[in-house]
């Protein structure tokens, strides 16, 4: 361990009840994506303390500070939504919880910045770290994704490309993330290095119109459209076995809207789902599939189907840890964390706006353990608060400090070898297509 490691482990350490309480009180106030406002000032309330100068409202909450100055520019990004899992026994009252960990993304910014801040790291970079919270990785639902559009101009949908749209990526280079372990959480691994293949998909809703009636008196007068639904559903399951498996498709719809009255003929039937696959060329299949067959349903009951596409998130290409991942964790396993490289081949058929990001800058990412129960349900809780909590800004920071030391050679290496799959402008055309239908 050399002397700028030392201290950022140091550092880290001593402040770690400190670290431990805002995680606490994180993770007991979730927040709705694009509505996290008391997270987000927390985090910038935090960044002040450490002397920065965080820029705030960005894409609605997002926050973000530089530590250090010229290029190369990489961000520390942590996320500062919660979802919506009101069975978990830390849920608000509106029902949020922070049931994938994304209250302890929040905390490895937190505290890299703090070890980062100090004048003798800070001194050590090459380079600028960029501290950057950002809101709604959780896809939220079209109802809350119209309210924010009309109410702060939100246009894409996901924290990281509206961000994008808004240019508050064009001065980053590359980005470090992190996130709770999902593929290995009982094979005792403290920390996987790499990204695994995360699938994409698109957001759909189809609005189905029918024919309002008296359901008893005069049904034979209506159109009803929740058969519509109903038969487009079952449309839906006979053709998954159209689904290749090497494409990992995924189909998931739930009625938002399924008539007005009971005693009246439904006109009007609104289902929202999300069409998930490991490629974009998958995507756009399995997207049609699904539209043919909810057009199909609601010709045969004799209503009228219009299906608007909603802007996903991009499929996460397979990237294995390179050497800076294996340095930065080094000191950390000389102290017992057990680490591991991400297992190749292995599809999660989750998504994350991760990718969007990926899609346009080099993206190095780990995952950390300290936790227990399936993410995403009332059962995930902590179990080894260092490990979930603690650690992970450790790795963030000498992530970020390995990157960028000696004139930030690491960093511009990657650079050089990795070239994204999208230009910015190439990204926007991409996203711009998907809200032509709005």
């Amino acid at each position: 361990m050399d002397r700028i490691e030392e201290r950022i482990i140091q550092i880290i350490d001593q402040n770690a009840p400190r670290l431990q309480a805002m995680a606490e009180d994180i993770f007991t106030h979730a927040e709705q994506g694009f509505h996290e406002y008391r997270t987000a000032k927390l985090a910038a309330d935090y960044l002040r303390e450490l002397g920065l100068a965080p820029e705030e409202g960005l894409a609605v909450t997002g926050v973000k500070a530089r530590i250090g100055q010229g290029g190369p520019n990489v961000a520390l990004v942590g996320e500062l939504d919660g979802l919506s899992c009101p069975s978990h026994p830390n849920a608000t009252e509106a029902g949020f919880a922070h049931a994938c960990g994304h209250y302890a993304q929040l905390i490895s910014i937190l505290g890299a910045a703090l070890a980062l801040s100090d004048p003798e790291v800070k001194a050590s970079l090459g380079g600028t770290a960029t501290i950057f919270a950002v809101p709604a990785e959780e896809f939220l639902d079209a109802s809350v994704r119209e309210e924010v559009k009309n109410s702060h101009g939100v246009r894409y949908s996901g924290g990281k490309s509206e961000l994008i749209r808004l240019g508050a990526w064009d001065d980053i280079d590359m980005a470090v993330t992190d996130h709770s372990l999902m593929a290995g959480r009982d094979s005792g691994v403290d920390l996987m290095l790499g990204n695994s293949a995360c699938s994409g998909f698109v957001g759909k809703t189809v609005y189905i119109h029918g024919k309002a009636a008296h359901a008893a008196a005069a049904p034979h007068e209506g159109v009803n459209a929740l058969n519509a639904a109903s038969l487009g559903m079952a449309a839906l399951g006979m053709i998954r076995e159209t689904f290749q498996e090497k494409d990992y498709v995924r189909v998931h719809p739930y009625i938002r809207k399924g008539g007005d009255a009971i005693n009246v003929v439904p006109s009007e039937v609104i289902v929202d789902m999300m069409v998930r696959a490991a490629s974009l060329p998958a995507m756009n299949e399995a997207s049609q599939k699904v539209d043919r067959a909810f057009r199909g349903a609601a010709m045969a009951i004799g209503a009228h189907c219009d299906i608007v596409d909603a802007q996903g998130y991009l499929p996460v290409k397979e990237t294995a840890p390179g050497d800076v991942l294996w340095q930065a964790a080094r000191p950390l396993m000389d102290r017992g964390v057990v680490a591991a490289a991400i297992p190749q081949g292995l599809q999660n058929t989750a998504s994350t706006d991760v990718g969007d990001l990926q899609a346009i800058m080099p993206v190095l990412n780990f995952t950390f353990g300290g936790t227990a129960g399936a993410l995403h349900s009332k059962e995930f809780a902590v179990t080894n608060p260092y490990i979930a909590n603690i650690m992970p800004a450790q790795m963030m920071a000498l992530t970020a400090y390995h990157l960028l030391k000696n004139g930030a050679a690491e960093a511009k290496k990657i650079l050089a070898e990795e070239k994204p799959a999208m230009t910015k402008q190439e990204y926007l055309c991409y996203a711009e297509e998907m809200h032509k239908g709005e």
